[in-house]
């Protein structure tokens, strides 16, 4: 009697890995790696392998290169998954690069999702490429300037790797067509809607095409039109990983947009990362940032604008709150730009920072005890509202010593303008006051020494602030952990 399971269907090859490249010629897009005289093209035509770190989004050929190489360069091909291995695979793929060696055979070690190795594991290969027991690729979607140990990092060159364009999703589509289902008939629509859900992936091309095949074949429905395709595959995401590289990626752009005043833009970051997934309140908070960084006193009203956004958010959750989050963000990019108030509290704090304690001057001190009047704290203090236009012309309010800074220098736009107007004309009346109280003392106008700290050494504002490397902008956040 045969057993029941003789007459099963043996399981079919998914069509990812039918439509494996054999030859490199045949690999979708990465022309700027593999076209005439590029990196990898020229790896291939040498023969001589050298360690990489591949690195792109998904589906768009890391593994395929990777296997390609082996074959190409003759060498044996080990591969492990940084998901499902440890040490002891780490070990055993050492053992067999140990006994390609004694068989004359050099080994190719490919690693994939890199990333997710800890640093001791990545440690661990670091040996046996110094010694050339294996040649190493390690595969990743995260930056390697994050997750990649440095150690490794300086061992293998990096090679990034690019979604895959509509044209080379399309000749891909038709190639897999033409192997998988010939018989079906998919009109223009059809096929766009396909290659768009695909997002740039060509596994996830193969995998879409294989669902629509089977719904369309199930329900004898040929030709495939784009109704059919929309109602057999349920959208997945746009690709966007939280707290990825994607992620960094897009609010930083975000930014970037409403740092330009490119409304629309600004406009398409905030839904590409609603449609990913993100957390509407984090932008909101974003939101916020951009409002005290970039606009500040230029438009006084985007940060209550940007607080409101996010509060009616909380009230009205999604879809509404989302609408006010975009108002917010259309307004916040046409709004005039400054960043004088975040530059003049980045260069007092760095002040602060290295200055000693300089004591308040006793005229600005409180006075509430007679002690205290007696020592004269307080004593010759002008009360600005007793003064004409309530401002108490030639008054200083600086430590002893301390010559203004002029952090704050305000722009011409917007709203800052007119502060930067009055000021002005407030300095106009503090210098008339210093000459009159020259004329009247008989003392030369004293030239302003350079401000200097307490050490005696003179201090630059925006040396200090410019002093060291700009902070990495899709990693250091204080708030966020995010991009600028």
């Amino acid at each position: 009697m045969n057993d029941l399971f003789d007459a099963l269907e043996p399981p079919q090859v998914p069509l990812a890995e039918r439509m494996r490249p054999k030859t490199l010629d045949e690999v979708a897009g990465q022309r700027h790696l593999l076209g005439p005289g590029k990196p990898l093209r020229l790896a291939f035509e040498s023969r001589r392998p050298h360690s990489m770190i591949l690195w792109g989004p998904p589906g768009v050929g890391k593994t395929t290169l990777a296997r390609l190489m082996a074959n190409g360069f003759d060498a044996e091909f080990v591969a492990l998954s940084a998901v499902f291995s440890g040490v002891k695979e780490i070990r055993e793929a050492i053992q067999q690069a140990q006994a390609a060696k004694a068989r004359g055979r050099h080994t190719l070690l490919f690693v994939d999702e890199v990333h997710r190795f800890n640093k001791a594991q990545q440690d661990a290969f670091l040996p046996y490429v110094e010694q050339g027991l294996v040649t190493f690729i390690g595969a990743t979607t995260e930056n390697p300037s994050f997750e990649v140990n440095s150690a490794l990092l300086s061992r293998a060159a990096v090679y990034v790797l690019e979604s895959l364009d509509t044209e080379a999703m399309t000749q891909l589509f038709e190639r897999a067509h033409a192997l998988a289902c010939p018989a079906l008939v998919f009109d223009e629509d059809a096929r766009e809607r396909i290659v768009g859900f695909a997002d740039g992936d060509a596994r996830r091309l193969m995998n879409l095409l294989e669902q629509v095949q089977v719904v369309a074949e199930t329900s004898r429905a040929n030709p495939v039109t784009a109704t059919l395709v929309e109602g057999a595959l349920s959208r997945d995401l746009r690709r966007f990983d939280k707290g990825g590289e994607a992620f960094y990626d897009q609010i930083s752009a975000l930014h970037k947009s409403v740092r330009g005043s490119s409304p629309d833009a600004a406009l398409y970051w905030l839904c590409r990362m609603l449609d990913g997934g993100a957390d509407p309140l984090y932008l909101g908070r974003r939101l916020v940032r951009m409002a005290i960084e970039d606009i500040g006193l230029a438009d006084p009203r985007a940060l209550e604008i940007a607080l409101n956004a996010c509060t009616t958010y909380e009230r009205l959750g999604s879809p509404e709150g989302e609408l006010a989050l975009a108002e917010a963000t259309i307004f916040l990019a046409c709004a005039a730009k400054s960043n004088a108030a975040y530059m003049a509290y980045n260069a007092a704090r760095a002040f602060v920072s290295r200055d000693g304690s300089r004591p308040v001057p006793l005229h600005l001190r409180n006075a509430p005890t007679k002690l205290m009047k007696a020592l004269d704290y307080g004593k010759a203090y002008r009360y600005a509202h007793d003064e004409p236009d309530a401002y108490a012309a030639g008054e200083n309010y600086l430590p002893d010593g301390m010559q203004p800074p002029g952090w704050y220098a305000p722009t011409p736009r917007g709203m800052e303008g007119k502060i930067a107007e009055k000021l002005t004309r407030l300095r106009e009346l503090d210098r008339a006051m210093q000459a009159r109280t020259d004329t009247q003392t008989g003392r030369e106008p004293g030239t302003k020494k350079p401000m200097t700290n307490t050490l005696g050494a003179p201090f630059s504002p925006r040396t200090q602030i410019d002093e060291g490397p700009p902070p990495n902008e899709n990693r250091l956040n204080a708030e966020e952990g995010g991009p600028s």
